[in-house]
């Protein structure tokens, strides 16, 4: 199908956490008919004020819809959802499946297999830009299926950021787990500078602004950087969502026999830091687990 009119485009949501919520509004203020389930339906209520219709199940969510994107935690949680909820089965013929979550390329091309069983589409598109892409619109997609299956969403996806078609099913959370391995091994860079930095006598702060615009430069300076300096780690992604992500890299780099040394220093470090209670904080709270450390830094 192509997405068309977007007054004619049934969208359904499902999952309305960090990501989901502002994602599921843009839509909504794009025109879209759009009805949207969350699990917990206190997150899903706020975008009625958007004109969403919040459904009572995700079923009901899934019945009339042209269009259903998924943004949840976990391969489990989407496959728990389509499979086991109801939703494959109140799929309407010519709907297409967009799963936006970030799940191990495996499971997405099983979900697939098992949605074309049925006669439905399936993408898988994860996403790069946290809740500021997210709010913004500006969000970098993944989209792994039929190259004719993708063209036909770029109305949607264009509201939600830029698109690129990586390859077929499963491809986008490949590609997803690639950035999640830049993203994971800078922030480490950076938390490290930061440690040596201070230890060495210089301001953090000072230290970003001055290499900004140099070849150190990067969105997760900018960013993740200013965290670190300000002491802010409430989660836009969380540590244990990152920690996720790292381990789904190194079972992908087992099976097709990789070694990845710096992916794997890197997800011992989150592994440690998650132990010890940090999964809830923001990923750029790995300078907090660098700081037990180095004490004396």
């Amino acid at each position: 199908m192509t997405s068309g009119d977007a007054s004619s485009t049934r969208i359904a949501v499902l999952g309305t956490g960090l990501m989901g919520s502002p994602m599921a509004r843009r839509l909504a203020k794009a025109g879209y008919a759009l009805t949207v389930w969350n699990r917990d339906a206190a997150k899903a209520k706020p975008l009625e004020a958007d004109g969403a219709v919040v459904a009572a199940s995700a079923a009901e969510a899934v019945r009339d819809a042209d269009i259903v994107l998924t943004m949840l935690t976990d391969g489990k949680a989407v496959g728990a959802v389509l499979f086991e909820s109801g939703v494959v089965d109140a799929l309407k013929d010519g709907a297409v499946v967009v799963d936006m979550s970030s799940i191990a390329p495996p499971i997405a091309r099983d979900h697939a297999v098992k949605i074309a069983g049925r006669g439905i589409a399936h993408v898988d598109a994860p996403v790069s830009g946290g809740v500021v892409g997210a709010e913004a619109g500006t969000l970098a997609i993944m989209a792994g299926g039929e190259a004719d299956v993708v063209e036909g969403l770029k109305d949607v996806f264009a509201v939600l950021g830029r698109v690129t078609h990586v390859g077929p099913s499963g491809a986008g959370q490949v590609c997803k787990l690639a950035n999640q391995q830049i993203v994971a091994v800078t922030i480490g860079a950076v938390a490290e500078a930061m440690i040596l930095v201070e230890a060495g006598g210089a301001s953090r702060e000072a230290f970003r602004s001055a290499i900004r615009g140099g070849f150190a430069d990067s969105r997760i300076l900018e960013l993740h950087g200013a965290r670190m300096v300000e002491r802010r780690f409430e989660p836009g992604g969380s540590s244990q969502n990152q920690l996720k992500d790292l381990n789904a890299v190194m079972a992908l780099a087992e099976q097709l026999s990789l070694q990845l040394p710096l992916t794997s220093a890197v997800t011992q470090e989150y592994t440690d830091f998650v132990a010890k209670g940090g999964g809830v904080k923001d990923h750029s709270g790995l300078l907090l687990h660098l700081e037990d450390l180095n004490p004396k830094a």
